[in-house]
């Protein structure tokens, strides 16, 4: 990855969270647990899911940039959703710690050094795990849940 190209990842990651907000912001609320269909999230799990993806992600990075070979721990996102029932969760809170944790991770982004940025673990599910595909996940990550949103707002207005 090219430093630009690295820029302009982190520049999508610290954007994510208003992205979220206002993708959020356009669901109505009796649409906010409505579901696509069986086994698919609403925008309120969507919401939740986020935040716990992004203390997860908070974590990994850290781990990545300061332990020797770190093994970066692999979840089940749907059965947290169920577990969990993401449905209980206050959507307020979540949202707010989506944006914090981001918040608080790309001061580090910007000062990482080459060095850093080439360091690796292992995950539990994928294998090799570096800080490089970190980024290029969790840049996306958010912008991927929009769209799902968006789409959940779409087919709820389009169900009657």
């Amino acid at each position: 990855m090219t430093p630009a190209e690295r820029e302009d990842c982190i520049r999508r990651y610290a954007e994510g969270p208003e992205l979220l907000a206002k993708a959020l912001a356009s669901v109505p609320g009796e649409a906010l647990q409505w579901r696509p269909a069986p086994g698919k999230w609403s925008a309120h799990e969507v919401i939740i899911h986020c935040a716990d993806s992004e203390t997860n992600s908070h974590m990994r990075i850290r781990y990545l940039v300061g332990e020797t070979d770190p093994t970066i721990v692999g979840y089940d996102q749907d059965r947290w959703a169920t577990t969990m029932d993401y449905h209980a969760h206050p959507i307020a809170p979540a949202l707010a710690t989506v944006a914090a944790v981001r918040a608080n991770t790309v001061p580090l982004l910007r000062r990482m050094t080459a060095e850093q940025w080439g360091r690796r673990g292992r995950h539990t599910e994928s294998g090799s795990y570096g800080a490089e595909e970190w980024l290029k996940i969790y840049a996306e990550h958010l912008e991927i849940h929009v769209r799902q949103i968006e789409r959940n707002l779409e087919a709820w207005r389009k169900r009657k």
